[in-house]
């Protein structure tokens, strides 16, 4: 599970779909599908359609893996701050009803912009 007093996923780059999808599949429901995924060194996130799906790879083999199911209907504000100039990542905060906030910071390349969107067409 995330710890939610300190919910942070550092540089997160952008990744084919297939990178995390046979692990998070057998989780979906009907018509659920892939948006976009990231990863970091070893965890990732996934945004679906329906929710965000947050990997936590632990253990010296990574073969343990941790699943947290973020539902956009439980999200109740979010704040996007973008690259500069100087700093080249971007960074989204999450603020999920009865679970607190979460952090996630994207390398340049991502689009932010798109999932911003994507979080919109969800929760408004």
């Amino acid at each position: 599970m995330i710890d939610f007093q300190n919910a942070s996923f550092m540089k997160l780059k952008p990744v084919a779909d297939t990178a995390f999808s046979a692990q998070i599949q057998p989780m979906f429901i009907e018509g659920e599908h892939i948006i976009q995924s990231f990863q970091g060194i070893r965890d990732g996130v996934v945004f679906t359609n329906k929710r965000i799906f947050a990997i936590n790879v632990q253990g010296l083999t990574g073969k343990k893996k941790d699943f947290s199911s973020l539902p956009y209907s439980k999200i109740q504000a979010f704040s996007v701050e973008t690259a500069g100039v100087l700093d080249l990542d971007s960074e989204l905060e999450l603020w999920f009803s009865g679970l607190g906030k979460v952090k996630f910071e994207f390398v340049a390349q991502a689009d932010v912009s798109e999932i911003c969107r994507l979080i919109s067409e969800r929760v408004l």
